[in-house]
C-alpha cells in the first residue's frame, strides 16, 4: 500500500477531537533507496514520536538500571509473582525482601520489552504496524506489546471515553511514548 493511501486511512481513523491535531508524515529518499525515510507523529506541528531518532521530546530510556531507578515508574506487584519468588527462593527469604525482588524482577522484564520495542521503531516498521492495525480488531491492537500498535489504537474514534479512563492503571506499565498519546487522548474528552 502506498504511503498516502495509508495516511489516509490512518487519519480516517481519529479521533474527532484529535483530527487536525494529530498527523502522520512520512520522507523518503527518492534517489538513494537504501538511505531510510523517516517516519513521525506531529501533534499541533511538532514532531512527537519521531521512528528513527533518538532525541525526540519522548523520553528514550538507555539501560535498564535508568529504568530500574525511575523513580515515576509505579509497578503493581501481584500475589502470584510474589509467591513465585517465595517458591524460587524455598521460602527462606523475609517477606519485606520478597516483594523488593519480585518488583525487580518484573521492573527488568518490562525494561527489556521497552528496549527491544524502541529499537525497532523505523519506517518499514511503522508502515508494517499500521497496515496491521489497519487489518486487526482495536482490542489487539490495545493488548499487543508494539508500542506504534498501541498508540494508534489510542488514537482511534473506536474508542471511547470509558474505554480509555478504564486502561489507566495498564497504561503506566506501557512506554512513555504510549502515556504520552493516553494524556493526549484524555485531554481531549
Amino acid at each position: 500500500m502506498s504511503w498516502s493511501k495509508l495516511k489516509q486511512q490512518l487519519e480516517s481513523f481519529l479521533s474527532p477531537s484529535l483530527q487536525g491535531k494529530v498527523e502522520y508524515r512520512a520522507t523518503g529518499y527518492r534517489y538513494l533507496p537504501d538511505k531510510a525515510g523517516i517516519c513521525y507523529i506531529a501533534v499541533d506541528k511538532k514532531n512527537i514520536l519521531n521512528m528513527s531518532d533518538a532525541t525526540t521530546v519522548i523520553k528514550w530510556y538507555q539501560s535498564e538500571q535508568e529504568i530500574k531507578n525511575d523513580a515515576s515508574i509505579d509497578i503493581p506487584i501481584s500475589h502470584e509473582q510474589i509467591e513465585a519468588v517465595r517458591m524460587n527462593t524455598e521460602g527462606k527469604i523475609p517477606e519485606d525482601r520478597l516483594i523488593v525482588i519480585a518488583r525487580s524482577r518484573v521492573i527488568s522484564e518490562l525494561a527489556k520489552e521497552l528496549l527491544a520495542a524502541q529499537s525497532s521503531l523505523s519506517k518499514s516498521n511503522f508502515m508494517t504496524a499500521a497496515t496491521k492495525f489497519l487489518s486487526s480488531s482495536i482490542e489487539e491492537s490495545i493488548e499487543s506489546k508494539d508500542i506504534l500498535l498501541n498508540i494508534l489504537a489510542l488514537m482511534d474514534r473506536r474508542v471511547g471515553k470509558k474505554r480509555i479512563v478504564n486502561m489507566s492503571e495498564k497504561i503506566k506499565l506501557k512506554h512513555p511514548a504510549v502515556q504520552y498519546f493516553f494524556e493526549l487522548r484524555l485531554r481531549t474528552f
